[in-house]
């Protein structure tokens, strides 16, 4: 018998909302940063007084123009605002200032990779619009409180087509548009703090089926990880009922994050409920070659040239290439380092090991990092060149230089008696030493159990301190075990 999987395709579209990072409104000169105390980033215009007029930020045109250029969109050369009308508190205009029948990004899509496979997924469009203000529902025990500083902040939305077919690919998506959005520093992409949400329109069908099923879209998601557990409830759910004979209604849903479900909030409106017009108040704005082409020129190299350039020019891996590449602040901090060493690899290691390892531990960014390009680099070449071993650098000399970040390594390993002693007598007496003290154990590596070198290059270490370079102490123990082989 076939699953419910097996039997139903989930269908997903998904709505982004991105947050742009203009200085000022989209439509006046108020602040749009985050933060501030309600209600002080405001105006008359942000409130909707009688006989004030919008003018159109430039910034953030230039900044839709981008997201449309690194998702290969066609840019619409003349675009236009229109009203979507609804009311709510925290839209004190009683419309939104919106695009709707022409959008400033046309088609396009979104490179994901999901369990090894890449592919594109298709963009409907990506249009400008005003943010709406902020409800408060816990303020007070009986009244919202209203806060209008994010009201007429610039949004861009990036409207997918329905072209997904699992949570894992959605999540995918998402995480790399909050990836191209920092690349491109159009918005931060926090969405714990509201610059960049999500909603999810999910649908089910039979498997060969063509048609798609009743929509249900779920607002207002505020992490990557809660669109995913919203999509795999809601597909769960939705194949549960058809399972049961139930009719799916079309429904704005919300989701508790606490238990992980999904609940009603209202029968989906239509387009038409809206009784969009275009804004009278704003003219038309045209898209020049020239300016396109200066908006092109300005580009940055964005995350999928980074990897195939890291993989071509610096020989790394796949894996090291993607993991480098995942932010902004990552690549710049390895380009730096790699303009003062050629062991690109030796620094991926660095970064994507005992590097992460002390950043999460300590909650920071890569941007917060205590040591500097210039001194990771200098550490890489002290194992490089052999005077210090890798481990003995990642938990030794790592940490005290997160504490003494102008010292350079090599004066602190100095201090720390921890440079190696790469004279080959001094390593063969510890090498020995140990073979002297174990041998039962030289006798099992001699029968085959050659597993035990690890053994030995450790009671070595432990006798040295640290001290005796790994490749000698190798093979000076390879040579003597294998000495020992041939007098037995």
């Amino acid at each position: 018998m076939k699953s419910l999987e097996e039997k139903y395709e989930l269908v997903i579209g998904l709505e982004v909302h991105a947050q742009l990072q203009t200085k000022t409104k989209l439509f006046c000169g108020d602040l749009a940063s985050f933060g501030g105390d309600p209600n002080t980033h405001i105006s008359a215009i942000t409130l909707g007084y009688p006989g004030t007029l919008p003018k159109l930020n430039r910034e953030a045109v230039d900044f839709a123009i981008k997201m449309g250029i690194a998702c290969d969109s066609e840019i619409s050369r003349t675009n236009w605002f229109a009203r979507k009308h609804y009311f709510y508190p925290d839209l004190p205009k009683g419309y939104q200032t919106s695009q709707h029948i022409n959008n400033i990004c046309q088609g396009g899509g979104i490179k994901i990779s999901v369990d090894g496979k890449e592919r594109v997924v298709r963009l409907h469009h990506i249009h400008l619009e005003e943010d709406a203000g902020k409800s408060i529902h816990d303020a007070h025990p009986h009244k919202t409180a209203i806060d209008h500083n994010r009201a007429g902040v610039p949004l861009i939305e990036i409207v997918s087509d329905p072209d997904m077919y699992s949570a894992e690919e959605a999540y995918a998506y998402v995480t790399e548009i909050r990836k191209l959005v920092r690349f491109l520093g159009i918005c931060d992409g926090n969405m714990e703090e509201g610059s960049m949400r999500c909603d999810a329109n999910v649908s089910i069908r039979l498997r060969g089926e063509e048609k798609l099923g009743t929509k249900v879209e779920v607002k207002n998601l505020n992490s990557i990880r809660n669109v995913k557990r919203a999509i795999e409830f809601e597909a769960a759910r939705m194949m549960e009922m058809a399972e049961g004979g139930e009719t799916i209604l079309q429904q704005t849903r919300s989701f508790d994050a606490d238990n992980g479900t999904t609940f009603a909030l209202r029968s989906k409106e239509e387009a038409n409920d809206y009784r969009y017009f275009p804004d009278p108040d704003l003219p038309p704005f045209i898209i020049t070659e020239e300016k396109l082409a200066a908006i092109k020129a300005s580009m940055p190299e964005l995350p999928e040239a980074i990897r195939q350039r890291y993989i071509s020019s610096y020989k790394l891996t796949h894996y090291d290439a993607e993991q480098l590449s995942d932010e902004k602040e990552m690549v710049d901090y390895f380009e730096t380092v790699a303009r003062h060493t050629n062991q690109y690899k030796s620094v991926a290691n660095w970064l994507l090991g005992p590097i992460r390892g002390w950043l999460n531990e300590n909650n920071f960014s890569i941007d917060q990092m205590p040591v500097t390009p210039g001194r990771l680099a200098a550490l890489v070449e002290l194992v490089s060149s052999g005077q210090i071993s890798f481990s003995t650098a990642s938990s030794k000399l790592l940490p005290k230089m997160m504490e003494n970040p102008d010292k350079a390594p090599y004066a602190i390993a100095a201090e720390l008696n921890l440079l190696q002693n790469a004279g080959s007598n001094e390593i063969e007496e510890w090498v020995t030493e140990v073979l002297n003290k174990m041998p039962d154990k030289v006798a099992e590596y001699r029968k085959g159990k050659k597993g035990l070198i690890g053994l030995f290059m450790g009671e070595v270490k432990k006798i040295s301190r640290g001290k005796a370079d790994p490749k000698i102490t190798t093979s000076l123990l390879e040579k003597k075990l294998n000495e020992a082989a041939v007098n037995s």
